[in-house]
């Protein structure tokens, strides 16, 4: 089960809506989606939540590439909506990203592969279980990458208290 949610920063504060992304396919869709959001090029965070496994945040400003974190790739890239945006990260192609999911076991190694770090290949296209993305996303807007790494379960209200846009998140949850 998904959350997503936009929250666009206007001159009156944040105002928030949840969202539907049936028609979402790509990033460039998302960032559009997040675009219609906003009134004048203001900034617009769109959040995505998988069940407390995974939460990703895009950030977009006018015509600027999206900014995006993830908190954890490995749980995303195995989702529909999280596999947009840690493909996006890894800079792979969409059908080499979900062939290379397919070799995963659940605890992430490759199959036959032992599960030592010894093993551990630097170079491999596996998805890596950690954050990625840019981890000063919301560093202008309050949160540190400190703050952002430690957020674990309900991460996206604890990000909303911290932009002090909670009250209209909790609205559209």
């Amino acid at each position: 089960m998904y959350f997503a949610a936009l929250l666009a920063r206007t001159q009156d504060g944040w105002q928030a809506s949840d969202t539907e992304l049936d028609n979402v396919e790509t990033l460039s869709d998302l960032a559009e989606l997040a675009r219609a959001a906003s009134l004048d090029d203001d900034t617009v965070l769109v959040f995505i939540e998988q069940e407390d496994a995974w939460f990703g945040l895009v950030r977009v400003e006018g015509e600027e590439d999206p900014r995006i974190f993830v908190s954890d790739a490995a749980a995303a890239a195995r989702s529909s909506y999280g596999e947009i945006l840690t493909n996006e990260l890894l800079g792979g192609d969409d059908d080499s990203l979900v062939d290379e999911l397919e070799t995963l076991d659940l605890d992430g190694t490759e199959d036959g592969e032992p599960d030592g770090d010894d093993d551990f290949d630097p170079d491999s296209e596996a998805v890596p279980a950690t954050p990625l993305g840019d981890r000063d996303i919301l560093m202008d807007l309050g949160l540190s990458e400190k703050e952002l790494l430690a957020l674990d379960t309900d991460a996206l209200m604890e990000i909303a208290e911290a932009l002090g846009a909670a009250d209209v998140l909790e609205t559209v949850r």
